[in-house]
């Protein structure tokens, strides 16, 4: 894992450029070329490893380099004269640390590390707040209260320094009320309650190289990127800078009503909108100086501040109670890294899965991208929509062995390089599967920095095989294989342009997981349905998370979670997605069950084995005879494959006519045997009890399903993660690969399907 990089974007299409950026820490020199990804899974029971090296000028030799990441989020304001020339001075701001505990964290600073320079309000390596003034000779003074602060309690803290007589004064107050914190009663205040008064004769050197920095301190620099430190846990609300000495009483004062002089008041609420925060990394200055800086790294926005009442759970109609801003040192959305290659998208190139393979020695990495065809055009009748979206809520998952896992598996995982890797390197960055560092949800993702589980070759120890990205290659192959002509797609696309980019198709596929969806991304759907187009599902747990885009750079993706299947859960009041003010959550909770779209919905989950399908009554129906053409009357559908021994496994999909499953919807087959390790998703319950599991409970199932849409259309799905797993076995000859390849001969036809046409269709391709 000594090689290994990212593009500035995950889809291109021809006629653009893609940037590569690339880390390689062992070797001087290292090879680069473009391939294409057909099939990446090394299972030895599959058709094996498939990548089709592609002639390009950028296919050489490569001068290698260590490339940093510097993860964690903080506010950058730019040097000023009214920093570097201040005497006296008071730093202050509303607190909420999570991690006092963990070592020196910066507040609010002008401080230089590497010269010991500046002045800055601290969370020092006790726990307790401190002032830090430095004369850049190496002389600091430290001026703590001596008591340690509270985690995840609100403070009111401040400091101030008095040039003519040398005075400093450092004091924290708790702010409990009953909804803001971790407490409501009052009774220790006292005990949290600090304040210290000392006189020096050092004076800041404020004129040290480094910009004002909130939530940790300037270190130095690599290359054109700052390097801060003491990265901060928590939030922080309403901080202030004065250049004169004030009272304790006076900064109360100016946390809600800020005096005319200050030197900067920031308010982290000010550039909420009726429909969110259009520029999440924009922090105004409310003073006359306009002192504006820049959020680095995604700190959580939208969050409560220490105001929250708990009556309003929507920032949008109170910002003034979500004044807080939330940071991590583990944040991360984009590592900077300088570019090392770049590739032009010949005009003739054609869409599909691709990637530039680097390689030092024997260290190797595969840096995917997505081709599509020029916006407006389509090449094929067949459109592929790759899941993108829902590969960044699982950019780089550490499912770390343990005993939840083991439960969840009934078996010892197998850690595989990537998974020790990642645990090694916090700083690639978190999926939307883990927490920070102080135990709170990562609610946002970033392609801009190496996904090491979007590659070929990669299993997960969560499954009995493959997830995400190398279980769609299951699909790419099988199209190859069946030769069907196809274009490449990707939710970052559906996103931004709708059903204009579904409507030349006649079929669009979906991948294995297709979780993660935004509004605009459900609306092109359901519009390319009623225009008549061919819907084709196969997946499981679809169309379940409420996401959003970041409106200055799309590439990112957020996601908030509480009521339903998940690994956390958001605070009370933050729920609501801070790009669009949208509740967040799950689709069912806002009215939009997934079986409104494809007849089936998330009901169960599993990751021991797979098992298989079973035919139901209404698979005889004439009016769908074709599907099963080639297929037994009693023959069990997908009792093998790649992913867990069967098409049926890992998440399941089931039909549920109170949930939305169109009346007309036919209930062609459904999977049996599933284990006890099989439950029921936590939406799908009112009480826990025994007798749930697959082994004993018939609504733990997947269904396949087909309904007709209007103009012509058709819908058809699977249910199941695992049933793309099994289109490959007995060289493709199969039930599984029978029933798609009928499926997709009938709906890429040109005419409408009629709900009444029975009769068979000459396959496609081999």
């Amino acid at each position: 894992m000594a090689i290994n990089g990212y593009t500035n974007k995950l889809r291109v299409e021809p006629g653009q450029k893609i940037k590569f950026m690339i880390n390689c820490e062992t070797h001087e020199k290292y090879q680069a070329e473009i391939v294409q990804l057909i099939h990446g899974d090394v299972n030895p029971e599959g058709p094996g490893l498939k990548i089709k090296t592609i002639e390009t000028n950028i296919n050489k030799e490569y001068a290698g380099r260590r490339q940093n990441i510097y993860s964690g989020s903080y506010i950058h304001v730019p040097d000023d004269g009214l920093f570097r020339n201040i005497q006296s001075f008071t730093l202050q701001a509303m607190i909420w640390p999570t991690t006092p505990d963990k070592g020196v964290q910066g507040l609010l600073t002008k401080w230089n590390d590497s010269t010991k320079a500046g002045y800055g309000l601290f969370i020092d390596e006790s726990g307790c707040l401190a002032l830090w003034i430095g004369d850049g000779s190496g002389k600091v003074e430290k001026i703590t209260t001596e008591k340690k602060l509270v985690e995840r309690c609100w403070f009111l803290v401040g400091a101030s320094f008095d040039a003519s007589t040398g005075t400093v004064t450092v004091f924290q107050k708790p702010i409990v009320e009953t909804f803001n914190g971790r407490f409501s009663l009052r009774y220790s205040l006292e005990n949290m309650t600090a304040h210290a008064t000392a006189v020096i004769k050092l004076k800041p050197k404020a004129d040290n190289d480094a910009p004002f920095i909130m939530a940790g301190f300037f270190h130095g620099k690599d290359s054109n990127r700052n390097i801060v430190k003491g990265i901060y846990n928590g939030k922080i609300d309403r901080p202030r800078v004065a250049d004169r000495p004030l009272k304790q009483e006076e900064m109360e004062q100016c946390v809600n009503t800020p005096f005319d002089d200050l030197v900067a008041a920031w308010d982290f609420a000010a550039n909420i909108g009726r429909t969110g925060i259009a520029e999440p990394s924009k922090i105004i200055d409310q003073s006359e100086n306009k002192l504006h800086g820049t959020a680095v790294n995604l700190p959580a926005r939208a969050m409560t501040g220490y105001n929250w009442t708990g009556d309003e759970h929507h920032f949008v109609h109170a910002p003034e109670q979500y004044g807080a801003i939330h940071f991590h040192d583990d944040d991360l959305t984009d590592a900077q890294w300088e570019v090392d290659f770049e590739f032009d998208i010949p005009d003739h190139f054609k869409s599909g899965v691709y990637a530039a393979h680097v390689k030092a020695g024997e260290e190797e990495d595969y840096v995917t991208f997505f081709v599509r065809p020029k916006k407006g055009t389509a090449t094929a009748k067949i459109a592929l929509l790759i899941p993108t979206a829902s590969y960044l809520a699982y950019a780089n998952t550490k499912f770390h062995d343990g005993p939840l896992t083991q439960l969840m598996t009934a078996r010892a995982p197998i850690i595989e390089e990537h998974d020790l890797y990642l645990m090694e390197h916090q700083e690639f960055g978190h999926s939307t599967y883990e927490t920070h560092s102080d135990g709170s949800g990562t609610c946002y993702s970033s392609p801009l920095r190496p996904i090491l589980n979007m590659r070929p070759k990669v299993k997960i120890n969560l499954s009995p095989s493959l997830w995400q990205f190398n279980a769609d290659l299951h699909l790419v192959d099988w199209l190859t294989e069946k030769g069907y002509d196809f274009d490449v797609i990707t939710d970052h696309d559906l996103h931004e342009e709708g059903v204009d980019l579904l409507k030349p198709y006649n079929v669009l596929l979906t991948g294995s997981h297709p979780e993660y969806y935004s509004k605009d991304m459900l609306d092109g759907i359901e519009e390319y349905q009623h225009l008549g187009g061919r819907f084709v599902y196969l997946g499981g747990n679809g169309f379940y998370w409420i996401i959003q885009y970041n409106p200055e750079n799309p590439e990112i993706i957020e996601v908030r979670k509480k009521h339903a299947v998940n690994t956390w859960k958001a605070e009370a009041g933050e729920l609501h997605l801070s790009f669009s003010g949208e509740y967040g959550g799950i689709w069912r909770h806002r009215g939009r069950a997934p079986q409104k779209l494809t007849g089936v919905g998330f009901v169960a989950q599993g990751f021991d084995v797979s098992s298989y399908y079973r035919r139901n009554p209404d698979s005889f129906d004439p009016r769908v005879s074709w599907i099963f053409e080639g297929i037994g009357t009693d023959e069990l559908i997908g009792n093998f494959g790649l992913v867990g021994g069967g098409a049926a496994g890992l998440e399941l999909d089931a039909y549920d006519l109170s949930l939305g499953t169109p009346a007309e919807t036919l209930l062609l087959a459904s999977s049996e045997g599933h284990t006890v390790t099989y439950n029921p998703v936590t939406e799908e319950l009112f009480s826990p009890g025994p007798g749930l599991s697959g082994a004993e409970n018939p609504k733990v199932r997947a269904d396949i399903t087909y309904f007709p849409t209007p103009n012509g259309g058709a819908v058809f799905s699977t249910g199941s993660i695992a049933f793309l797993g099994s289109l490959s076995h007995n060289k493709y000859d199969n039930n599984v690969s029978q029933i798609l390849g009928n499926v997709l001969n009938k709906f890429m036809l040109d005419e409408p399907l009629s709900w009444e046409t029975v009769g068979s269709h000459q396959a496609v391709g081999s």
